[in-house]
């Protein structure tokens, strides 16, 4: 009898399985529950990560000063209002076009490739992209509205007034494929046979929508919402490409000012303490996005 027989008869199917992935269960462990744990430990403290010193334990401090100040908030708003828009921008314009696409005609297919084009490349990519098209002197967007519309030049990514917007724009730009994606499966889902039902009680568009359509894609819808609110909660790549920020604190977004926090300013201890608030307000919308998915699915 060999060595390899005496160790393949001692370790059952479940040892083989538990040791095959135990080197996945080690990865994991030290790229993903160590960081976590460890900043939530920072979170805690005061400390900077380009000091020579140990941290040390403030107990909740970084916490209870978060929220007695006023660029705290006014970074939370920011945020708010950008994934308000972007959401719901791409929420009601996905399920439009979703709903133009689910019908036959001729080039559909080439259409719907072109509409989910934008959702393959990357964020960076297309926040240089448009941070040229954009440009207030030189910029193509400005030249065309120029030359067709007779409107003047516009700072888009350079003013108070439209950065934001800018951003909302591209990021709409991106992520609205996504909807449509989501919204088709959603509607693909649908029986045909209901709708034929309806055509044979001569029912309206608008009642096959309300009384059909709609119950069977609201689940989806409500899981694309879902997603895309998590998702542009976290929102800093544009914003670093894009503005930067700017101009001042317009697009400073709560994930980007957890950055400056972090390496510009090297507070490291009052960046955890800021990602993980940002990280319970997520989970606490994704509980109410998931109740009422849960309370839809039971009605």
């Amino acid at each position: 009898m060999t060595i390899r027989d005496t160790w393949a008869n001692r370790i059952s199917d479940r040892g083989m399985l538990y040791l095959f992935l135990l080197p996945t269960f080690a990865l994991l462990l030290f790229l993903v529950i160590f960081p976590l744990i460890w900043s939530l430990y920072l979170s805690f403290c005061e400390y900077s990560a380009n000091a020579a010193t140990p941290p040390v334990f403030v107990g909740i401090t970084n916490y209870s000063s978060l929220f007695r100040e006023r660029e705290v908030w006014e970074r939370f708003v920011i945020t708010g209002k950008f994934v308000f828009l972007a959401v719901a921008i791409e929420f009601f314009l996905g399920f439009g076009i979703a709903m133009l696409l689910n019908r036959e005609f001729f080039g559909r297919g080439i259409l719907t490739t072109l509409f989910f084009l934008p959702m393959m490349f990357s964020p960076a990519v297309i926040g240089k992209f448009f941070r040229f098209m954009l440009d207030t002197n030189w910029g193509i967007v400005n030249y065309l509205l120029g030359r067709i519309l007779g409107i003047p030049k516009i700072a888009w990514t350079t003013s108070f007034e439209y950065a934001l917007y800018s951003l909302v724009l591209v990021d709409v730009w991106i992520w609205t494929p996504f909807m449509i994606l989501l919204s088709l499966a959603g509607l693909a889902s649908v029986p045909k046979y209901l709708y034929e039902a309806a055509d044979v009680d001569r029912a309206s568009g608008w009642f096959k929508f309300r009384y059909i359509t709609l119950p069977y894609v609201a689940p989806i819808l409500i899981l694309a919402v879902l997603f895309r609110t998590m998702d542009a909660f976290r929102f800093f790549d544009l914003v670093y490409v894009l503005t930067d920020g700017g101009p001042g604190y317009a697009t400073q977004t709560v994930p980007f000012y957890i950055y400056k926090l972090a390496f510009s300013f090297w507070r490291t201890g009052r960046s955890c303490a800021l990602a993980y608030v940002l990280l319970i307000i997520i989970i606490a919308l994704s509980n109410l996005y998931i109740t009422y998915l849960n309370r839809l699915r039971r009605a």
